[in-house]
């Protein structure tokens, strides 16, 4: 990739339906990818296990968003147990950087005794938001993350989540892999909605997140 792409280049490219990776956490290049199959996650149709809903009612992390933006990235970037290599290098974090800064970009955390234990983090435009990485390092906390998103961008106004692949893990959640054309015909209608990533306060319960998924189904 030319080293002129810059923040505009990038926010181009997630309009028009591709995104940047790199083959490893150590490799500076970037490649854009342009899937002919996506995963997307319906915002009216997110199945939640009922173990998982129990959880999140219950509370066990205190949920933050956008108090620790870097750190989300750097931990979904790390190597873990049975997943030594990442698709994040150092311009990607650089690049998303910029986008949180621009308020293109959000994550959404997990806290446990004053740690980050688990979140994830995406690119916000219009009424889509495209889901990049997560991470956990306490049990469920990526999942209870996930479903505060998701309540969050219903109650915001958001048409589409953008998971970019699916995935056993994303499957569980009501995640469907749609064509190419499919996906941009459905993004460029969510690029053109007015969505607020914060109308749901900071103060949002468990309880509060589980009623919003449940009124959009």
């Amino acid at each position: 990739m030319d080293d002129a792409f810059g923040l505009d280049d990038l926010v181009a490219c997630y309009e028009r339906g591709v995104f940047p990776m790199a083959d490893a956490r150590h490799d500076e290049r970037l490649f854009l990818i342009d899937p002919q199959w996506r995963g997307v996650l319906p915002l009216d149709a997110m199945h939640i296990p009922r173990r998982l809903a129990r959880t999140v009612r219950s509370e066990p992390f205190e949920l933050r968003v956008d108090t620790a933006f870097d750190a989300v990235v750097e931990a979904c970037a790390s190597s873990r147990p049975g997943r030594l290599e990442t698709w994040i290098n150092a311009p990607i974090q650089k690049m998303y950087g910029m986008l949180y800064a621009a308020g293109r970009a959000h994550s959404v955390e997990c806290w446990q005794d004053g740690e980050l234990v688990g979140g994830l983090y995406g690119v916000s435009l219009g009424g889509a938001f495209f889901g990049e990485s997560m991470f956990s390092t306490a049990r469920d906390a990526s999942k209870v993350a996930l479903v505060h998103l998701v309540g969050r961008l219903n109650v915001g106004g958001y048409r589409l989540l953008d998971t970019q692949f699916i995935t056993d893990h994303l499957a569980q959640f009501g995640t469907v892999e749609i064509s190419r054309a499919d996906y941009k015909r459905r993004l460029a209608k969510a690029l053109t909605a007015q969505a607020d990533f914060y109308l749901l306060g900071p103060a949002a319960t468990g309880a509060d997140v589980l009623q919003a998924i449940s009124q959009a189904s």
